[in-house]
């Protein structure tokens, strides 16, 4: 059954029905999904969650799958239910005892991105649309593409024209309708909120976002499940429009609140790339005012000047007690490598926001070396090839003979003496 019960105003909790709109008619606050959790206690249990399928879906009467949907009719490529592994040559190196990762690198389209698609456009088909569409600064786009796709439905994908080429030909090669835009993602965000007004589509990060938020509560289902049915201690995630963090803070409260887990603190704090930083500024400053920024960074899947969910993410992070931090683009470089040598993951450069916030935290007390932690890596360094290229490659080429090799690895060895 479905537990959905309308949309409610984040602002002036003003209520509506299950609709393709994403603001309040009376105050223009964001919208987001009202639950029935009276109606949910007791019959949303572990057994019932450990019944369902191994992705997103197994948290279904936790998600706004409207009233009606056939379980056949999801949009379902097969997200989530990601690895949750130990990262203890990570943790060794930023004096973490307790360090876990949450490897959403491993989704049908290799971020995290495949949950909100999967429950946007399962609501929007259940909506009665055919055409899905998104403003996206790579990753999204990728996983619209797909999904579509995957499910017979048309897609229009906006990007802007300077994103990683990777991400460009991941979106394109599903043949859906890819449209580069000139100019950076807010421009391309302002774009298709005029188009959405036009064309009867399903823009999975407007019209249709309050459904679309709800998919990232699934890593924090999955966290608290994969650790046992109990909560991590902090959870450090990337922040674009911040609604990520949001959305994995409310999973926990939702489990609490449904005795799901036992009630513990939790704290979630937020990564952004310095060129980027809107969130993390408004945190630092004390101001509490999210100024908009124009980007500047490598870290694209994260640059979202002007971001929708900076306030809520700030509300979360100040009242769970975590933190923000804003890395340099050299900063996320070494941090993918790091990541990469230690565990053997090589995370986008998101990922590499993520793992350089979680450094500078540990080194500044802010994360205590005990803590539970999980640090979110988002996407697949495949995707940001560009963000490493000058920095690896062949330890030395060769010709195709054995004393060639001897020579070489002499050589090698000699310069990685110490003193020589």
């Amino acid at each position: 059954m479905s537990y959905v019960q309308g949309l409610k105003c984040r602002e002036c909790g003003r209520e509506t029905g299950l609709a393709a709109v994403h603001v309040c008619e009376f105050c223009f606050g964001p919208l987001e999904v009202r639950y029935d959790y009276d109606a949910m206690a007791g019959n949303v249990t572990h057994a019932s969650i450990a019944a369902g399928p191994p992705t997103i879906w197994r948290y279904a009467d936790l998600l706004p799958e409207l009233p009606g949907t056939d379980p056949a009719d999801r949009v379902d490529l097969g997200a989530g239910f990601t690895p949750l592994v130990p990262a203890p040559r990570l943790g060794a190196a930023l004096g973490l005892e307790d360090l876990w990762l949450k490897n959403d690198t491993v989704n049908p389209t290799w971020s995290f991105k495949d949950r909100v698609v999967s429950v946007a456009l399962t609501a929007a088909r259940a909506l009665g649309f055919d055409t899905a569409a998104c403003a996206s600064t790579g990753n999204l786009a990728h996983s619209v593409a797909a999904h579509a796709a995957g499910s017979g439905m048309s897609a229009y994908v906006f990007i802007p024209s300077d994103l990683e080429t990777a991400k460009v030909q991941a979106a394109a090669v599903y043949g859906q309708h890819l449209v580069a835009v000139k100019g950076n993602y807010d421009d391309v965000n302002r774009l298709c909120a005029e188009v959405a007004g036009e064309y009867g589509w399903a823009f999975v990060n407007v019209n249709v976002r309050p459904y679309y938020a709800e998919g990232s509560k699934t890593i924090g289902f999955e966290i608290a499940e994969q650790l046992g049915w109990r909560l991590p201690d902090h959870v450090v995630a990337p922040m674009a429009s911040g609604s990520m963090l949001t959305k994995i803070d409310k999973g926990f409260t939702e489990l609490t609140r449904l005795e799901l887990v036992a009630a513990a603190p939790w704290k979630v704090s937020g990564a952004q790339a310095t060129g980027c930083s809107p969130i993390a500024r408004a945190h630092k400053d004390g101001s509490g005012v999210v100024r908009p920024v124009r980007p500047d960074t490598i870290a694209k899947s994260l640059a979202i000047g002007d971001p929708a969910d900076g306030y809520y993410a700030l509300d979360a992070v100040e009242r769970t007690g975590g933190a923000m931090e804003d890395v340099s683009d050299t900063e996320i470089v070494d941090a993918i490598q790091l990541l990469a040598r230690t565990e053997g993951l090589f995370a986008e450069t998101a990922g590499g926001v993520t793992v350089a916030v979680l450094r500078k935290l540990a080194a500044q007390g802010r994360i205590e070396p005990s803590e539970r932690t999980v640090a979110v890596i988002s996407g697949v360094g495949l995707k940001t090839l560009d963000a490493v290229a000058d920095r690896v490659g062949p330890a030395f080429t060769i010709n195709a003979g054995l004393d060639d090799f001897t020579a070489a690895l002499s050589l090698s060895a000699r310069a990685e003496t110490p003193g020589r």
